[in-house]
């Protein structure tokens, strides 16, 4: 939220308050490129060749880019952006005016282009920060008059504005950019690596206070949430580099999740386990390097991959004499060493460089790298294709309310009906509340607008040259200065903006200002309807029940994977398939109720604890099933059944949470059984009868019980989070374990 105006900085030097406000200096810099390109191209085609129509395209070509939409990237990138959307603006504009002859045909053709362009946003922020401009420029040319014979004229104005828009954003200054993703990502990586370098000094027999580094990956994993990353630099596109980055992060999460459980009891020194751990920190660093410089350097060797070897194959010499205790702490730093390859599996292929051959295999946690771009893009959509996705029911909700909007202008006959959809458009919201709290500021604003502008009209009168000087001063002062004083500002100013610039093409006269305020009036009302009608509460409604279906997947998820590991019929290819879908749905859900006004009414569970289980069940599972499905040792009679009855356990601890996240309110934790790792019921059974069980069959069970338990731990820190208690919190804020006591 901006902070309030200084007084004696704003009478004192205006602009240098401006540059002092959040995102001020973002502003200025977006009112100077919308009124250098757009209000150039227009003076250029009216004034200079004497073009209306082709001039108020120009116009309107190029204020959606400059105001109205977000274009992530390098100069480089939102020039290539640019010229990429100049084709898709002819088409736009050709099937409005082509479709203007009659309303209906206007208000199909309006639906279809405000679902497609609303829906492809789930490709990413490219294109979602595009829809509003491709909407737009259908828009205009929606309305009467139907006139085909002008369309070269809309189409040369057009390009005139798009092209100009692109000329000018390389000749302004750069203009500030939010923190880059990768940036805060290298952050959290180096601050992990320097985490597991004190575990492992821990573990060593150094108890050094580690406080100073778990609070660093906190932090700096805070930085990481989407909701903490500016809406461009999001990692949420359909692109190889966004999903590598996404998942890198994600697997760096449950690298914290194994460090918190080794770090949360000083034990017997275990020499094999701290060197172990000390090349996971190399690697982690390795990570953040490439993370920083884009570069993944070829490496002769994987020094991570060697002290793997080594710690297996001691692992496997010590299973017959290791106790409980012993199998479940190697079998976690097994499982963060393991992470932490996957960490910088993925920070190489988001820069560029091919899967590594281990990686290679159908239900691989990289199988997108082999896909080709049109597959990731159409996995992407088939995901969200379903009515509980947000995304598609914003894409719906848009193109209903858009469609019936242009429904009413033409049964009612309004005069300048584009602003009816204009005012539809910029103040429909996600959900009711949110558009009922738009709409008081948008009229306020409007009616002063008007008011002003009536004036202008009234005592200037058919002047053109006091417009001419006047739309600039509006454009800059209202777009750059407007959105740092409010909503209501925003809106005045681009009432004024429409007038003066309408006053150039037709004379003027107080019906323009007076139509204005009464077309927002309609559009924003026609947008408070689609808003209570469709979805109201937005996604704060949805994320409820998609996180807890995200919770029920996964409890299927961990009966699945371990009963395919456990019984040695496990493929991996489509195991936790649907868990790794509801999760896509839980997080869209997530991404946007984190733009909403949260209701006063509704108490809200910890949304990032009421998913950690199923995370650490993806991710978890992931990586035993690629270390175990190629084994076909069998497990002991009674091992097999005590994995059994800990992983129902487990699910049923996750179906619990699930129950609690749709009530509302906290539901009654079960028993948990026992989890210290000496009382584990898989762990006794393969220690006490290790002469008659293969080594490997014992690791597996220990990998397995250190991933259910861990699973569990989540589940077990939601609980108590929800009934107002709380267990000590590790370093990326899961529960911390203490391996001997629950």
């Amino acid at each position: 939220m901006a902070s309030s105006p200084d007084p004696v900085m704003t009478i004192g030097n205006p602009l240098r308050w401006l540059l002092r406000q959040p995102d001020g200096p973002q502003y200025l810099r977006r009112a100077l490129w919308g009124t250098l390109a757009g209000l150039g191209a227009f003076y250029a085609l009216r004034y200079g060749f004497g073009q209306r129509d082709m001039a108020l395209y120009a116009l309107f070509g190029a204020i959606p880019l400059t105001l109205f939409s977000q274009i992530p990237g390098t100069a480089r990138q939102r020039t290539r952006a640019l010229l990429a959307v100049l084709p898709v603006g002819l088409v736009l504009v050709t099937a409005g005016t082509l479709l203007a002859a009659h309303s209906w045909s206007a208000a199909c053709g309006m639906f279809a282009v405000a679902f497609v362009t609303s829906y492809l946003g789930v490709g990413g922020p490219g294109l979602g920060g595009l829809a509003t401009s491709f909407q737009l420029y259908y828009l205009l040319p929606c309305f009467p008059p139907y006139a085909p014979e002008t369309l070269g004229h809309r189409l040369t104005g057009l390009a005139v504005g798009i092209l100009l828009s692109a000329l000018v954003d390389r000749l302004l200054w750069a203009g500030p950019r939010p923190a880059s993703y990768r940036l805060l990502l290298a952050d959290a990586v180096e601050a992990m690596a320097g985490y597991c370098a004190a575990v492992g000094r821990l573990t060593a027999g150094d108890a050094a206070d580690m406080s100073h580094d778990q609070e660093r990956v906190a932090q700096t994993l805070v930085a990481t949430r989407m909701s903490h990353v500016a809406p461009p630099e999001r990692p949420t596109a359909a692109s190889l580099r966004a999903r590598a980055l996404y998942d890198t992060r994600a697997t760096l999460r449950h690298v914290g999740n194994q460090l918190d459980r080794l770090a949360a009891r000083a034990h017997s020194p275990d020499p094999a386990t701290a060197r172990l751990l000390e090349r996971t920190a190399t690697a982690l660093r390795q990570a953040a390097q490439t993370l920083r410089t884009e570069d993944p350097a070829p490496t002769a060797a994987d020094p991570l991959a060697e002290a793997l070897d080594v710690f297996a194959a001691e692992r496997t010499r010590i299973a017959a004499d290791a106790s409980a205790l012993q199998l479940r702490q190697h079998a976690i730093a097994i499982g963060t060493a393991e992470a932490t390859r996957l960490v910088g599996e993925g920070a190489r292929i988001a820069f560029g460089a091919p899967l590594g051959a281990r990686w290679r295999r159908p239900g691989g946690p990289f199988r997108y790298a082999t896909m080709s771009a049109p597959a990731r893009w159409w996995r992407r959509l088939r995901v969200h294709l379903t009515p509980r996705s947000v995304l598609l029911q914003n894409a719906l909700r848009s193109a209903v309310a858009l469609a019936g909007a242009r429904l009413v202008v033409g049964a009612l006959d309004l005069p300048h009906g584009f602003w009816v959809l204009l005012a539809t458009l910029s103040l429909l919201r996600t959900s009711a509340s949110d558009t009922r709290g738009a709409l008081l500021p948008a009229f306020l604003g409007t009616a002063l607008g008007a008011a002003v502008a009536a004036v202008l009209v009234v005592a200037v009168g058919d002047v053109p040259a006091f417009y001419i000087a006047v739309a600039p001063v509006v454009l800059v002062l209202g777009f750059g200065v407007g959105p740092v004083l409010g909503p209501a500002w925003v809106q005045g100013a681009l009432t004024i903006t429409l007038v003066v610039v309408f006053a150039q093409i037709e004379p003027p006269d107080l019906q323009i200002p007076t139509w204005r305020f009464l077309d927002v009036v309609i559009g924003g009302s026609l947008g408070a309807a689609a808003s209570l009608l469709a979805w109201p509460r937005g996604a704060q409604g949805e994320l409820r029940r998609s996180v807890a279906d995200f919770m029920d997947l996964s409890a299927q998820g961990v009966s699945a994977v371990t009963d395919g590991l456990s019984h040695r019929r496990a493929d991996g290819t489509t195991t936790l398939d649907p868990a790794r879908r509801a999760m896509q749905l839980a997080q869209a859900a997530y991404a946007q109720h984190r733009t909403e006004r949260a209701s006063p009414q509704t108490p809200e569970p910890p949304w990032e604890l009421a998913m950690a289980p199923g995370y650490s069940t993806i991710g978890g599972g992931e990586l035993l099933l690629s270390g175990h499905s190629r084994d076909t040792t069998p497990l002991p009679a009674e091992a097999t059944a005590r994995l059994a009855a800990l992983a129902e356990r487990v699910a049923e601890g996750c179906r619990r949470s699930a129950e609690s996240v749709r009530r509302g309110g906290a539901v009654a934790p079960g028993d948990p059984g026992p989890y210290r790792a000496d009382e584990s019921g898989p762990l006794s059974a393969v220690t006490r009868h290790t002469t008659d069980t293969p080594a490997s069959a014992v690791l597996l069970v220990a990998d397995l019980e250190a991933w259910l338990t861990g699973i569990r731990y989540d589940t077990a820190e939601f609980d108590q989070a929800c009934s107002g208690g709380g267990h000590t919190r590790g370093a990326t804020g899961g529960a911390a374990e203490d391996s001997t006591a629950t």
